[in-house]
C-alpha cells in the first residue's frame, strides 16, 4: 500500500508524547470492525501480496543482465520480460482490488459510526443541546468519524504495507549483498534529522492553518445566517467584517506558501538522499563488480531496492504516532456514544393509548442539571469550574388538569412556567413526584408514544429550510394535499400560501425567515393540527406578534384547542380570563390556583399582575402576561 509523501513527515506529537493504547478501546474499534472481518483480511492479504510483487521487477532485471543478456539466451530473456509484465499486471490488481477493499471497509465504517452517533445524540435529553456547541457535535459526525475510518483503512493498511515492504526488500537486499544492505540503511539519519526539523515547523504551521480556518469557518457561519447579516448590516460592520475575514485569510495563505516551500525541501531532501544512496551503492557495488565479488545484475537489482527502503522506514518511525492519532478520534467518537441518556424508557414501559388528557402534577420538584450531568468539556466550550445547579426550579408543585380544560400558567419572569410545561412531553424529568397523564407515571409511559400525544407550539416555532408542504409533512408524512389545506384553514394560513406562486411547495428559508412571524406561528399551528395530539402546550405564542397577527394566530388557536387538554403559559388576557383554570407560579411554587375571577378576588399575586398589565395597555384584551 503506498501512501502519500505527507504521511512520511514526523507528526505533530503534542499531547500524545505519553500516551499508550488502551485495550477497552482497541476492543470497542474491532466491534465496529468486526462485521467487516473478512474485508480487512482480504485487504490485508492484498497489502502483503502486492509488497511482494514489488520485489520481483528489481530482481527479474538483474537475471535479465546476469542471465539472457549475459547468455544471449533469447527465450530466457523473452520469458523474464513477459514475467516483469505479469508481476506488474497482478500488482495492479492487487492493488485495485486493496483500493476496493479499502473503500468499502472505510465508507461502511463512516456510515456505521454516523448512523450510531446520529441516532445516540437526537435521543440525548434537550438539556444535552442547552450545552453542546452544535459546531462541535456536528465536527463529531464528519471530522472525528473520518479520522476513526482511516485508523482502520489508512493507517493500518500503512504500518502492514511498510512493514511488508521493508521486511521483504531488505532480505532481498541483504541476500544480494548485505555489506551495500547496511551501507544503504546507515545513510537514513541524514534524512531523518533535517526531516524532524522540517516536520515539527510544519507541524506549527499546520496548527495555526487550523486555528484560522476554524475562525474563517466560525465567521462564515454566523455572519451568513440570516439574523448575523441582518446584524452586520443594521450596525454597517461590513468593512470591519470584510477587514478581519481579510486577516484570517491572509494568515491561511501565508502560512500555505510556507508549507508549500518546507514541503518541497523535506521532499528534495528525500529525493536527495535516494540519490545518494543509488550513488553509494553503485560506487561501492562498482567497485565489488570489478573486483568479481558482485554480478553487474546483483548491482542494478539492489541500486532499485534501495529506493524501496527509505519511505518505508521514515513511515515507521511515525507509526506509533500515527496509531495513537488515528485511535485519538475513535476516543473521541465513543466519549459522544458514552454520554448517559438519564431520560429513558423504563423495562417495560407501556404506550399511552386511548388518551383522554387528563394532567396531574404531583409535588413536583425539579432541579436543571448542571454540564457535568449532561455534556462534555470538549462539547460545551468552556465549562466553568465548579458549575453547579442554582437550585430546585419548581418546588412541590401539585395541580390536576381535567380533559378537555384550558389551563393557563402565569407568574413573574423566573417562576418556572416554561420548566413546568417541558415536564409534560418528559423533555426532563422530575426531581422527586410525579407528573401523571390520565393517570400514568410519565416514567411508565414509552416516549414515542407520549409525545405522539402532545402538541407545542412555542413563540419561536422552528421551520426547516425546506417547503410548506415538507415542514407540514413533519408532522404526518403520509399527509395528502386535501389534509394539509384542511389544516392550514383551520390555523388560517390557506389563503397566505395559495397567494404565493409556488403555494405549498415554497421554501420557508432558513428557520422560515421568508415568512412573517405571524404566518410562522399559524404554520406551526397547522402543524401541530395535522398531529392531531390530544394535549396541546402554548409556550407565549403571541408575545412577539404585533395586533393583527395576533388577531389571526388567536382566531386559528380558538379552533385548534377546541376539544383539547391544554397548558397555556402566558397567552393572551382574554384566552387567559376564559380559561378553566389558572395556576399562578412564583419562585418556583404554585401560590395560587383557580378562575380569573376568584383570583382577582382573592387580591394575591394574579390580582397584581393583571392590573399591571391594566394599567400598561390601554386595550385589556390584547395585553399578555408577564413574559417568563
Amino acid at each position: 500500500m503506498r501512501q502519500p509523501p505527507h504521511h512520511m513527515l514526523p507528526r505533530d506529537t503534542e499531547g500524545i508524547d505519553d500516551a499508550g493504547i488502551d485495550r477497552h478501546i482497541v476492543r470497542r474499534v474491532w466491534g465496529f470492525a468486526r462485521p467487516y472481518r473478512r474485508q480487512i483480511i482480504g485487504f490485508l492479504t492484498a497489502i502483503v501480496l502486492a509488497a511482494l510483487l514489488g520485489l520481483a521487477p528489481p530482481l527479474i532485471f538483474g537475471r535479465i543482465i546476469d542471465g539472457a543478456i549475459a547468455d544471449g539466451d533469447r527465450g530466457y530473456l523473452t520469458f523474464l520480460a513477459v514475467l516483469a509484465i505479469t508481476a506488474a499486471l497482478a500488482e495492479s490488481l492487487l492493488g485495485l482490488a486493496e483500493r476496493w477493499l479499502s473503500s468499502t471497509i472505510g465508507e461502511g465504517l463512516i456510515y456505521d459510526l454516523r448512523v450510531r452517533l446520529f441516532d445516540h445524540v437526537q435521543r440525548l435529553p434537550v438539556a444535552f443541546f442547552t450545552r453542546a456547541q452544535t459546531g462541535a457535535l456536528v465536527s463529531r459526525l464528519n471530522n472525528d468519524v473520518i479520522g476513526a475510518q482511516r485508523a482502520l483503512t489508512g493507517t493500518l493498511g500503512s504500518v502492514v504495507s511498510n512493514l511488508v515492504v521493508l521486511a521483504t526488500t531488505l532480505a532481498a537486499m541483504i541476500a544480494l549483498e548485505w555489506r551495500l544492505t547496511i551501507l544503504a540503511v546507515a545513510l537514513l539519519p541524514a534524512f531523518l534529522i533535517p526531516a524532524k526539523k522540517v516536520g515539527t515547523r510544519l507541524a506549527d504551521i499546520s496548527r495555526q492553518q487550523m486555528e484560522r480556518n476554524a475562525r474563517m469557518n466560525s465567521t462564515m457561519t454566523e455572519r451568513f445566517g440570516v439574523a448575523g447579516a441582518m446584524l452586520v448590516k443594521l450596525f454597517g460592520r461590513h468593512g470591519s467584517e470584510t477587514e478581519k475575514f481579510s486577516d484570517d485569510a491572509a494568515g491561511v495563505r501565508d502560512a500555505g506558501i510556507k508549507s508549500a516551500v518546507l514541503g518541497r525541501i523535506f521532499f528534495s531532501t528525500l529525493g536527495f538522499v535516494g540519490a545518494l544512496g543509488i550513488a553509494v551503492v553503485y560506487w561501492w557495488g562498482g567497485s565489488l563488480v570489478i573486483d568479481g565479488e558482485l554480478s553487474t545484475g546483483d548491482l542494478v537489482a539492489l541500486a532499485a531496492l534501495v529506493q524501496r527502503i527509505y519511505q518505508p522506514l521514515t513511515a515507521l518511525t511515525n507509526a506509533r504516532i500515527d496509531v495513537l492519532t488515528a485511535f485519538v478520534s475513535f476516543e473521541r467518537v465513543f466519549e459522544v456514544l458514552d454520554i448517559e441518556n438519564p431520560i429513558r424508557d423504563r423495562p417495560g414501559a407501556v404506550d399511552l393509548v386511548d388518551v383522554r388528557g387528563r394532567v396531574e402534577f404531583d409535588d413536583v420538584w425539579f432541579t436543571y442539571p448542571t454540564a457535568e450531568d449532561v455534556s462534555l468539556p470538549s462539547l460545551d466550550g468552556a465549562v466553568p469550574d465548579g458549575d453547579t445547579s442554582s437550585g430546585p426550579v419548581l418546588r412541590g408543585v401539585t395541580a390536576s388538569i381535567e380533559p378537555g380544560q384550558l389551563v393557563a400558567v402565569v407568574g413573574p419572569s423566573g417562576a418556572g412556567k416554561t420548566t413546568l410545561t417541558s415536564l409534560v412531553p418528559r423533555l426532563y424529568d422530575v426531581d422527586s413526584g410525579a407528573v401523571r397523564v390520565d393517570g400514568h407515571d410519565l416514567r411508565d409511559l414509552t416516549q414515542s408514544s407520549l409525545r405522539r400525544s402532545i402538541g407545542v407550539v412555542s413563540q419561536d416555532p422552528h421551520l426547516f429550510h425546506d417547503t410548506i408542504a415538507g415542514n407540514l409533512r413533519y408532522a404526518d408524512p403520509d399527509a395528502t394535499a386535501a389534509d394539509l389545506e384542511r389544516v392550514c384553514a383551520a390555523a388560517r394560513i390557506h389563503d397566505v400560501i395559495a397567494a404565493l406562486p409556488e403555494g405549498y411547495d415554497t421554501v420557508v428559508g432558513d428557520r422560515g425567515y421568508r415568512l412573517s412571524g405571524g404566518e410562522k406561528q399559524r404554520l406551526s399551528i397547522a402543524r401541530m393540527l395535522l398531529k392531531n395530539p390530544a394535549l396541546v402546550i402554548l409556550d407565549e405564542a403571541t408575545s412577539h406578534l404585533d395586533s393583527e397577527n395576533e388577531a389571526a394566530v388567536q382566531a386559528a388557536l380558538a379552533d385548534a384547542l377546541e376539544g383539547r387538554t391544554s397548558l397555556v403559559v402566558a397567552h393572551r388576557l382574554s384566552t387567559i380570563i376564559d380559561a378553566d383554570q389558572i395556576l399562578v407560579l412564583d419562585n418556583g411554587q404554585l401560590v395560587e390556583s383557580g378562575t380569573h375571577d376568584e383570583l382577582r378576588r382573592d387580591a394575591g399575586l394574579y390580582a397584581d399582575l393583571y392590573r399591571t398589565l391594566v394599567r400598561g395597555d390601554h386595550e385589556p384584551g390584547s395585553a399578555s402576561v408577564t413574559p417568563r
